[in-house]
């Protein structure tokens, strides 16, 4: 794993800053750093290096290819690179390293830009074209590492992260207001948005092509979703075609010339891996948990410890505290662009735990959204099982009754929201922090430069559009927004500052096109059972006895700990003297409705990382300033 920087066309930027703005992401790569210039100094690209396999300076980025044309700075693994190897060597190609980056070379040297649909990895990487005096720039199917990038006035800036962009002081500091009010919706900024203007991610499966003379671009998806073909096949066959895929997948991710261990949290995704680990490895599997002793169901410890003594691993457990709310101002520096998932600590706590004994880990994220494992997907079927139960005009009076007479974090409230929501508007409704009328008073101080309402909403129902079913939108949708900008996001920076690189094998996309494209809806998910064919392949291969049908993975109990110190301290950032982007009126309320019982707990996170996010970086409100359409940094 890697940290990536680079700027073309018109530049601006010298090499000092060029390598300030690399050395801004050291944790992503603290083993080597390097950086290139072209002859006619219009392009430069920075690497940090955090070695995995080929340790030797052989492996050292930027890397050419052996005619000397191109150049490359990546961040990621291409885990078929072996089998691409030897087909390219077949071709005539010739290598001088043993490495996955020079195997991207010499792909692009004989397929071009065709060659990312060959790529099977998790990768963010930028290639210049010295021939065509071209950069092509490009993100995993899954969207596993990250990519910001930057077009103005005839130049492009792109680094692995936002921090890296900002070092440069000409880089504008404009929040925009759209994205505020998606995060505020979500919990995180969906698409291809950022939180500063002018700035933009790279969506998964994209990639985009900068002309260095004229400046001119074009972005486009080499990859999208499958579309849903099932097989003709039985449930035992899907089941053996499942483990097949799972187990191959696990076992090229486990290819490192570094230790690798296992993120084991005890769950069905996680344990599956550990066991096709165990399965595969020719040594004794390494895995790891964090525990929150005396917190109940939050705490599964036990379950980990269970599969780990099935499978005879070497298991290391980590006891969680309360006290890493010191942790929080330390996060928001690190994500650059906050999310509101306060699993973003225990990801941390375990991944610094790994780091002391392993440069790799394996986790089981994305099987909940391949394979239909959460409570929405078996919800949204209940509920088009109900059709229009209520006529449109009546569903628009309940709806509007709810929002007045509920109030936020009240039980049941975004569950009543949803059930009175129009398809797909239902299925977005579900994991809404923040609906729009809460959203238009949280914003308030902005005044008329409040956003549009509904827009977050009917963004993510466009991207339904193209699935049949309700569990087909439901779980294509949690793949295209809530698992790339919210899981893998925090996995992604969580791990990094750590240095340490975390793959997930349900994400190969040989995985996502049998999940997509091959399995029926009543093998993934219905209304009364979810992720039916991975808990069947659990059943098969994990210890008798263990809880399939649990949900929790690495999370706090935050509720409980905003009770003590955890509480104060949000408190304190949300009423400070800084805190004046959000209505204090509606923050207390919000407060005051959770020391009563009702569900603010990750609401009142949410907002408390935005706000400690603007303190690291020091963006200011500017609400009292008539001529502003954007908010500011200072």
């Amino acid at each position: 794993m890697c940290g990536i920087v680079g700027i073309a066309g018109e530049v601006k930027i010298g090499h000092e800053l060029l390598l300030a703005m690399r050395d801004s992401m050291q944790h992503r790569g603290p083993d080597s750093a390097g950086a290139w210039w072209s002859a006619d100094r219009r392009v430069g690209l920075g690497h940090r290096r955090l070695a995995i396999i080929d340790l030797s300076p052989a492996g050292a980025q930027p890397m050419t290819d052996a005619t000397g044309s191109l150049q490359i700075t990546f961040n990621g693994e291409i885990y078929n690179y072996q089998d691409l190897r030897k087909e390219l060597e077949s071709l005539g190609h010739r290598f001088q390293t043993a490495t996955d980056t020079e195997v991207i070379l010499e792909a692009y040297l004989a397929w071009g830009a065709d060659c990312l649909t060959r790529l099977n990895g998790m990768f963010a990487f930028a290639l210049y074209d010295t021939r065509q005096r071209r950069i092509l720039l490009a993100r995993d199917p899954a969207g596993e590492k990250p990519l910001f990038y930057r077009i103005d006035a005839g130049t492009l800036t792109f680094a692995s992260e936002l921090k890296a962009l900002l070092t440069d002081p000409a880089c504008p500091r404009e929040l925009d207001v759209d994205a505020l009010d998606a995060y505020l919706a979500f919990g995180y900024v969906p698409g291809e948005r950022c939180l500063l203007r002018g700035i933009r991610k790279l969506p998964q499966g994209h990639a985009l092509t900068f002309d260095v003379p004229s400046g001119a671009s074009r972005t486009w998806a080499y990859w999208s979703l499958p579309p849903h073909e099932p097989l003709d096949a039985s449930e035992d066959e899907l089941v053996d075609e499942l483990e097949r895929l799972l187990a191959d997948s696990v076992r090229l991710r486990l290819i490192a010339d570094v230790p690798v261990g296992i993120m084991l949290s005890g769950g069905v995704d996680s344990s599956l891996v550990a066991a096709m680990a165990a399965r595969v490895s020719s040594r004794r599997v390494k895995t790891f948990n964090i525990s929150f002793p005396g917190h109940g169901a939050f705490d599964e410890s036990p379950y980990a410890r269970a599969v780990a003594q099935h499978f005879d691993t070497e298991h290391v457990e980590l006891a969680a505290e309360p006290a890493t709310v010191d942790l929080l101002p330390t996060l928001a520096r690190q994500y650059d662009e906050p999310i509101g998932d306060s699993s973003m600590v225990p990801t941390y706590l375990v991944s610094r735990l790994i780091r002391r004994e392993a440069t790799v880990a394996l986790g089981g994220d994305g099987g909940d959204e391949l394979f239909g494992g959460y409570f929405q997907h078996s919800w949204v079927q209940q509920q088009s099982r109900l059709g229009d139960w209520l006529p449109r005009p009546a569903q628009r009076a309940a709806r509007s009754a709810v929002t007045r007479l509920m109030p936020v974090g009240a039980k049941g409230r975004n569950y009543l929201l949803g059930l009175t929501a129009a398809p797909p508007y239902n299925i977005v409704q579900f994991n809404v922090i923040f609906d729009a009328d809460a959203r238009r008073r949280l914003l308030s101080p902005l005044g008329d430069r409040r956003p549009a309402p509904g827009g977050p909403e009917t963004y993510k129902a466009t991207l339904c559009s193209d699935r049949g079913t309700p569990l087909q939108q439901a779980t294509a949708l949690d793949f295209r927004t809530y698992l790339v900008d919210d899981i893998l996001t925090k996995v992604d920076r969580a791990s990094m500052l750590c240095s340490l690189e975390v793959r997930a094998p349900f994400l190969d996309t040989r995985l996502i096109d049998l999940a997509f494209r091959r399995i029926p809806d009543g093998l993934r998910a219905t209304a009364r059972e979810r992720k039916i064919l991975a808990r069947r392949l659990a059943e098969r291969v994990l210890p008798r006895g263990l809880d399939l049908t649990r949900k929790q993975g690495f999370v706090m109990p935050l509720a409980k700990w905003f009770k003590g110190d955890w509480g104060t301290f949000i408190e304190d950032v949300l009423t400070s003297g800084e805190a004046d982007l959000f209505d204090r009126q509606v923050v207390r309320q919000l407060l005051t409705g959770q020391r009563l019982g009702f569900s603010n707990t990750y609401r009142l996170f949410a907002l408390t990382m935005i706000e400690l996010w603007r303190r690291e970086y020091r963006v200011t409100s500017v609400a009292d300033r008539p001529d502003a359409g954007v908010l500011q940094a200072v």
